[in-house]
């Protein structure tokens, strides 16, 4: 799926937040509705303009920026601490 035809980030929506195309509904408040136990059919129910892609389109854009995501250990040997 392509996130670039469905995600936008444009300064004037949203202070450039990653919003769904032609809305001003952002990636992240869909990703909270469903962390937060939202079905997705609860989430089409209480936004009819969006579609089952643009749910997709949302957990897909989530999962290039944890994927592109660099972590990098301050502890000696990658150890965890805590």
């Amino acid at each position: 799926m392509d996130t670039a035809s469905r995600i936008i980030l444009d300064p004037s929506i949203l202070a450039g937040k990653p919003v769904i195309k032609g809305t001003r509904i952002s990636v992240d408040h869909i990703l909270d509705l469903l962390a937060s136990g939202w079905s997705e059919s609860e989430v089409l129910q209480e936004y009819p303009d969006l579609s089952r892609e643009d749910i997709l389109a949302c957990i897909r854009y989530a999962q290039e920026i944890i994927h592109s995501e660099r972590v990098y250990s301050t502890t000696p040997r990658g150890r965890i601490t805590g």
